[in-house]
């Protein structure tokens, strides 16, 4: 049985950093990618950052790009989302997925595993 814990999220200040971790379990991590995603209220679930099987490719949505990082340990078969300079549009329940194949993947539809979310509270 495939598993996806996040964990690292909370109430925190704009400006602020917060370090996201996704430990996974019953699944060949190091052979996919990896993704986080996050869904504000009211709001459709939006691509956050994507990494490779390998952690070489990188790929990040606009709004966080020069702000968040995303990282992966495949021998403790975790992938992190580093997040600073935080805003309150960051606000959301963020996920962690795993996608079907090796590569970075932006489309929610490339990911086969999903983690029950952790939320992110950014308050001005």
């Amino acid at each position: 049985q495939v598993q996806l814990v996040e964990s690292g999220g909370g109430l925190v200040q704009a400006g602020a950093s917060l370090r996201l971790s996704c430990a996974v379990s019953g699944h060949t991590f190091s052979q996919n990618g990896m993704g986080w995603f996050r869904q504000a209220p009211g709001k459709e679930r939006e691509f956050v950052a994507a990494i490779s099987r390998s952690g070489v490719s990188t790929l990040f949505a606009d709004s966080v790009k020069d702000r968040f990082t995303i990282s992966r340990d495949n021998a403790k078969k975790t992938v992190y989302l580093q997040m600073n300079s935080l805003k309150p549009e960051d606000t959301a329940v963020y996920y962690c997925a795993a996608a079907r194949v090796s590569s970075a993947r932006v489309n929610d539809w490339d990911y086969e595993y999903w983690g029950q979310g952790t939320q992110v509270t950014v308050s001005s």
